[in-house]
């Protein structure tokens, strides 16, 4: 039950903060004067979308917060202590902020929340049923929807078990389209296969092939080179090797005087050792160098080899590797495609059988709902002074969906002797409403004793005139015994039926437009409806009139 909203610099609101209560809360005013934006400024609570033009013109930001008492149901528990949001002695505070720029923000219990998790939160706080929603009941779709929610069908299954069948349907599909082709194709990719294989490159080889073939090709001037510094370093008289010796010796002979000079001899005595490692690694280096006109024959043939594999299949011999595990897995796709469209056959098959099973199921569920729903609806829309209309809700076969097989349409007969014809064709304006309030009526969720749900309703009266619209009042009335209902309207004869009546006023302000919410007294709530009743200027009469709708009103309860 929502027990408190506030909202600041919203639209044509700039600061109102309004409680509620339990029974009928109905607000009125003047056309235009804003009751419709609290309605709006409640559902962004509920998780409707958010747009800058929302925030009042010269501010940074809107604010919207609402205060909800809750009872502690398992679902709502378990859907809070997910997102660690703990309640404050069964108060939940709800909040949303859009900023000038077109973001928004969400707090539940003054943690961060998505737009997504409001729209989930929403079903245990409350429900808008607006002139829109009204619209909306020409789709099956939401007619569909209205059923199932009514016979609580769990649809997640059959969806489940479609979107499989779609799925392996469409790879099936695919398989046939493409099997000539990749048959075709079956050959070029044996070809390459078979040409990469035949060669059988290794990773990194072309770059150790081509190091070879330069050392080959260089092999005179290595030998030049590699001798001249073997001779400089160990062969010749003036050697480093020769000249180090000679260094050490004298200084083993000075050391022998002079001990200070041991640390000079000790640090030359490794490169000694450095310097013979040295040329014995040239000198085996040398022996080494040998040519061979035969293996430079090889190399050339073989990079010649991994040369044309790279203009085919790759830039480098890992490129044509890859290459040819790909063309290894088409090959293999099509040595077991026969296998694996068999398995897929076999797949849509059982998925096929399950969905018209589940389906039927469905069907069947939802015909049931469906006479029991209609003459709910029927009883609804007699005590709404639509007593001869007759409700008939049809479910038909339809293609496969995600939502079975069924198309549901609600027809109605107003007249006796007329046939059922679809609402869109028959309902008029004022018929529209009642059927939407009568749909509500007997699909919302039974309400807590303790936290009633809140059920608003933006205009439901649209169209109503006369009895009907005292039959709409009535209904209200009876509604606001379990849960807590919002109400906006333009009729006297439905706001005499109100618990708390508000009144939403818009005027000039420096310059401004500001609207303004405030709850009336006994006194000024006769003064609203004698206003509703006669129009701008009240006369005794529209007053004695009202508070004679008031005692009726009173009298029924």
């Amino acid at each position: 039950m929502l027990v408190e909203l506030a909202v600041e610099n919203y639209a044509v609101i700039e600061k109102v903060r309004v409680r509620f209560h339990r029974g009928l809360n109905l607000l009125s005013g003047e056309t235009g004067s804003g009751k419709s934006i609290v309605v709006d400024a409640l559902g962004l609570l509920l998780g409707a979308r958010t747009s800058a033009e929302m925030v009042r013109t010269g501010a940074d930001r809107a604010r919207i917060s609402g205060i909800f008492e809750i009872v502690a149901t398992p679902p709502l528990g378990r859907l809070l202590e997910d997102a660690g949001i703990e309640p404050e002695e069964n108060e939940l505070l709800v909040e949303r902020e859009i900023l000038a720029g077109g973001k928004s923000r969400a707090f539940v219990g003054n943690r961060p929340a998505t737009a997504a998790f409001l729209k989930e939160l929403a079903p245990h706080l409350g429900d808008i049923h607006g002139q829109h929603d009204q619209q909306q009941l020409f789709s099956p779709a939401v007619q569909r929807d209205l059923l199932d929610a009514f016979a609580a069908t769990p649809v997640e299954e059959i969806a489940s078990i479609y979107d499989r069948w779609r799925s392996a349907n469409a790879e099936l599909e695919e398989l046939d389209r493409s099997a000539q082709e990749k048959l075709r194709l079956a050959d070029l990719w044996s070809f390459q296969s078979k040409e990469i294989e035949a060669v059988a490159p290794h990773p990194g080889e072309d770059g150790a092939l081509e190091n070879d073939r330069r050392i080959l090709r260089n092999l005179v001037r290595l030998e030049e080179t590699a001798n001249a510094a073997y001779s400089a370093l160990y062969d010749a008289p003036e050697s480093v090797t020769a000249q180090l010796h000679t260094v050490i010796r004298r200084l083993d002979e000075l050391t022998r005087i002079d001990p200070s000079i041991q640390d000079v001899l000790t640090t030359l005595q490794p490169a000694s050792i450095a310097v013979d490692e040295a040329s014995h690694a040239l000198r085996h280096y040398l022996a080494k160098l040998e040519a061979d006109p035969g293996r430079l024959e090889e190399i050339e043939t073989r990079l010649a080899a991994l040369e044309k594999l790279k203009r085919k299949y790759g830039a480098t011999v890992e490129e044509v590797l890859a290459f040819l595990e790909e063309v290894r897995g088409q090959l293999s796709a099509v040595e077991h495609s026969s296998e694996r469209r068999e398995k897929l056959r076999k797949e849509v098959r059982e998925l096929s059988q399950s969905f018209e099973s589940a389906a039927a199921k469905l069907t069947a569920a939802r015909s049931a709902a469906a006479q029991q729903l209609s003459k709910r609806v029927e009883h609804e829309l007699a005590s709404l002074a639509m007593e001869k209309t007759r409700v008939q809700i049809r479910v038909s076969p339809a293609s496969w969906s995600e939502h079975g097989a069924d198309t549901v349409e609600i027809l109605i007969s107003p007249n006796i002797g007329e046939e059922p014809k679809p609402l869109e064709k028959i309902a008029s304006g004022g018929e529209l409403s009642r059927v939407a309030l009568a749909l509500k009526t007997c699909i919302a969720p039974r309400p807590s004793k303790n936290a009633p749900r809140t059920l608003v309703f933006d205009e439901v009266d649209a169209g109503v005139g006369g009895s009907a619209a005292e039959a709409v009042g009535r209904r209200l009335k009876k509604l606001a015994a379990s849960s807590q209902v919002l109400c906006v309207t333009h009729l006297p004869q439905i706001a005499g039926f109100a618990d708390h009546h508000y009144y939403v006023e818009k005027h000039a302000s420096k310059g401004r437009t500001l609207a303004s919410i405030e709850e009336l007294s006994p006194a000024e709530r006769t003064r609203e409806i004698g206003r509703m009743l006669s129009g701008e200027r009240v006369t005794p009469e529209a007053l004695r009139h009202a508070e004679q709708l008031l005692k009726l009103a009173a009298s029924d309860h």
